[in-house]
């Protein structure tokens, strides 16, 4: 069995236990640290064994489905977009919590401006160049703390934490923030990426231990 295969059965057979659930979720947000989960100064590296190589100088954005003005954006114009900077925490469904991350990157909801979602858009499915897949509703999606990062704590994104572009959605569990976006699909019809069809939830909400549906 291969190692990817390893990790595939051990965090399914989490989501069938119920690992880590405390039974305690915190809907009010009342404390910074979510349930359930511990505190580190390190960023654990985590994927599903690959960690593919992508230079700027080959990367590509694409915006499509239920969108108006369908996009491919290359390094040059993603760089040209309106950058910012945003301070966030990040919660891994793994337990570990990291606090006070400062990304560099672009908002969503210029992308999203640019790319002018239909009435019946409701979901963002996200690419990865991985193969990796995840789901996120769109209000989730285009809420203000959300970003396509390409620096953090003022270094360029390393391979291996997702470089040159990852997601940032700060009010979900780190899963729904794909390495290595590569696509931004959106759709009318919910569709549950890689993990979500392995037991995890739908929606991943850390104050709501939303760990596995």
């Amino acid at each position: 069995m291969s190692l990817r295969d390893k990790l595939l059965d051990c965090k399914q057979a989490w989501a069938r236990a119920g690992r880590l659930l405390t039974g305690e979720p915190d809907p009010g947000r009342r404390e910074r640290l979510p349930p359930g989960q511990r505190r580190v100064d390190s960023w654990p590296v985590l994927d599903l064994g690959v960690q593919p190589h992508v230079p700027t100088h080959a990367w590509r954005l694409a915006i499509d489905g239920a969108v108006a003005m369908p996009l491919e954006l290359d390094w040059a114009a993603f760089m040209a977009l309106p950058q910012v900077e945003h301070v966030s925490d990040v919660h891994c469904v793994t337990q570990w919590s990291r606090y006070n991350n400062r990304w560099q990157g672009v908002r969503t909801s210029v992308l999203l401006a640019m790319a002018r979602p239909l009435p019946e858009a409701r979901h963002a499915i996200l690419h990865a160049h991985d193969g990796y897949t995840t789901n996120v509703a769109l209000e989730h999606f285009a809420a203000d703390d959300c970003l396509l990062a390409h620096s953090h704590d003022g270094a360029p994104l390393s391979r291996e934490h997702g470089g040159p572009v990852r997601v940032v959605i700060p009010r979900l569990y780190f899963w729904k923030s794909p390495k290595w976006i590569k696509r931004i699909e959106l759709s009318a019809v919910d569709q549950p990426g890689f993990w979500e069809v392995r037991g995890y939830h739908n929606v991943g909400d850390p104050w709501l231990e939303q760990r596995y549906g």
